[in-house]
């Protein structure tokens, strides 16, 4: 088998499934004996119906898990693949257009160790239900849109970190795309992220401000991960990244603000934590990559909105360093 598509399912029922496996039944073009779809439930008693699982001109093969979580889930989805690239998708986004695996297929004829496409998200207006749509391009925040050699996985113990069940999807992505050097570039999306009115992330608009400790988390382990297998190089890039994007970000108005002063002092902290922990990665940066990292996401800040900066970065970092200090007791 050619390809399969990893799919967790935790409390989505047969009419969330359905547009993904409809949508890989009216691919153009492809042998449906190339493909495959395994879907594991995370511990839950919402099953796929038989009539679902056996309605489609590929195979599917249904698995009941153990809770897990949504990485823990995609590692089970994994160790069940045998095909020769997989893809994770989740259970309620769907294929683009009818051509997207032709596209993909004349990809794996070439080759390639990990797969990286623009994909599209299905969005609404702020206030109304008016459709827009969206075009990611080379974004590793998500997992859609990836597709990865099996084998690739399997030497290089790239799987997902168990521990991280918000901002997974980066620490996998940046794996998967730095381990290698046969890395794909696709300009053409083939996948759909669908909108889902039970989707936090989309229309809470304080989802970042809420969920910074979990990007911290992420990127902490990507760090120790490139440390661990001895890319020093790697681990001083991430560790770059993070630290100016925690410092646009927390320089925003929504952290300036008092009324989400709470978070933001917790989030410091934590954040103090992660940089005195990587300190000596920062300082070994060389002043020429940091403006270049530092330039990057301060177009992204922009990007995303107002941004402040009333106070250096040197100097916020040793307001964060003297969070953690233990205080003197009077």
């Amino acid at each position: 088998m050619k390809l399969q598509f990893l799919v967790p399912q935790y409390m989505e029922t047969d009419d969330v499934v359905k547009p993904l496996l409809d949508s890989i039944a009216i691919q153009q073009n492809v042998d449906f004996n190339e493909i495959g779809v395994i879907i594991c439930n995370d511990g839950t008693d919402v099953y796929l119906s038989d009539e679902l699982i056996r309605g489609y001109p590929f195979r599917i093969d249904y698995y009941k898990e153990p809770h897990r979580g949504v990485s823990g889930t995609r590692n089970a989805c994994f160790e069940h693949a045998e095909a020769d690239y997989v893809m994770f998708c989740d259970a309620d986004d769907m294929f683009y257009n009818a051509c997207g695996l032709w596209i993909l297929f004349r990809e794996m004829e070439q080759g390639f160790d990990s797969l990286v496409s623009q994909f599209i998200e299905e969005s609404r207006l702020p206030g109304t239900k008016e459709v827009t749509y969206v075009n990611h391009d080379m974004d590793s925040t998500f997992v859609h849109g990836k597709v990865h050699r099996r084998g690739y996985l399997l030497d290089k113990e790239i799987r997902w970190n168990e521990k991280l069940t918000i901002h997974e999807d980066s620490y996998f992505n940046i794996l998967c795309q730095n381990l290698s050097e046969s890395v794909k570039y696709c300009q053409t999306p083939f996948y759909l992220w669908k909108w889902r009115d039970e989707s936090v992330c989309r229309h809470d608009p304080k989802y970042i401000l809420k969920t910074y400790k979990n990007m911290l988390d992420s990127n902490d382990a990507l760090v120790d991960e490139f440390l661990r297998r001895g890319h020093m190089d790697k681990a001083m890039f991430y560790c770059a990244m993070m630290v100016f994007d925690a410092y646009y970000t927390m320089n925003k108005p929504d952290w300036v603000n008092q009324d989400n002063k709470e978070y933001r002092d917790s989030t410091e902290r934590r954040f103090s934590d992660y940089f005195i922990k990587h300190e000596d990665l920062w300082k070994a940066v060389g002043q020429p990559d940091k403006m270049v990292i530092s330039n990057g996401v301060r177009q992204r800040s922009i990007n995303e909105g107002m941004m402040m900066e009333a106070v250096t970065i040197d100097a916020w970092l040793a307001h964060i360093k003297k969070l953690n200090k233990p205080r003197r007791k009077k």
